[in-house]
């Protein structure tokens, strides 16, 4: 059974630190680590001046993103509460909307300063799937990402104020965070093995084929959520945020896959 022990892990100077921020601050350096890790052995014509200046970039645009994607989903309540949009050590940011603000700094870096962005999308998204795996933790903490009631070994605890109004009466819910960061560990080890083995790998394939797997395994972890923001006609925001990056993932496989350039 998983409880969480709650949102503060300790006080400085009566400055409450948030188990949800460690954990966002963890998932970033490890990122940071992993890209520089393999950027020795697999990208080595990158710099790593250039990997500093895009993190330190996507870190800033795609916290932004996250928490405007969900205060957009969550509109009613922030406009009624506006001086909690910044709030994000409470927890509500969307990991598309970092997605889409990640994408946006490797664009425009890459873009000014005359780069292959495809080949920068690939290494980053070794990073940002093993920080997606570390970051969903944060749920745990703050009693997030929880499906449907269970009864398994694994069950999730959820106190009594944050169950929706219709589940009350249940105690215990499926770990919906803690599916997806293993679901997110498989697509990191996936792609690894394809990285590792393929001679002939073409700029960009991994960006894609890392926005495929993750849109199915979303599309799978959002069946049983209940906490969703959004709903329109019992179709979650986030099905809907995946199915486009689905369908865009298999677009770009698809336009990767019959190229006969760019071969690395």
């Amino acid at each position: 059974m998983f409880k969480s022990p709650g949102h503060i892990a300790f006080s400085i100077a009566s400055i409450d630190i948030h188990y949800y921020g460690i954990i966002m601050a963890l998932s970033i350096l490890i990122g940071l680590f992993v890209i520089l890790l393999l950027r020795k052995k697999y990208f080595k014509e990158i710099s790593v001046d250039s990997i500093c200046d895009i993190s330190f970039l996507a870190i800033i645009i795609g916290i932004i993103c996250a928490r405007l994607y969900y205060v957009i989903l969550d509109y009613k309540y922030f406009m009624a509460n506006p001086f909690e949009i910044p709030a994000i050590w409470n927890g509500g940011i969307s990991i598309h909307g970092a997605i889409l603000g990640g994408i946006l700094a490797v664009y425009c870096y890459t873009k000014d300063n005359k780069l292959n962005f495809l080949r920068y999308a690939d290494l980053f998204s070794f990073g940002l799937i093993i920080g997606q795996a570390i970051g969903r933790w944060g749920n745990f903490f703050n009693s997030e990402a929880f499906g449907l009631p269970c009864s398994l070994p694994w069950k999730l605890y959820i106190p009594y104020t944050l169950r929706p109004i219709e589940y009350r009466a249940y105690e215990y819910f499926h770990p919906a965070f803690l599916y997806e960061s293993i679901l997110n560990i498989i697509i990191f080890i996936i792609l690894y093995l394809f990285l590792a083995r393929s001679k002939n790998r073409k700029d960009g394939f991994i960006f894609f084929l890392y926005m495929l797997l993750y849109s199915i395994a979303r599309l799978l972890t959002e069946t049983i959520r209940i906490d969703s923001v959004l709903s329109i006609n019992n179709i979650h925001a986030a099905h809907i945020a995946a199915l486009f990056f689905l369908v865009i993932s298999i677009i770009g496989l698809f336009t990767i896959n019959n190229k006969k350039s760019n071969i690395v």
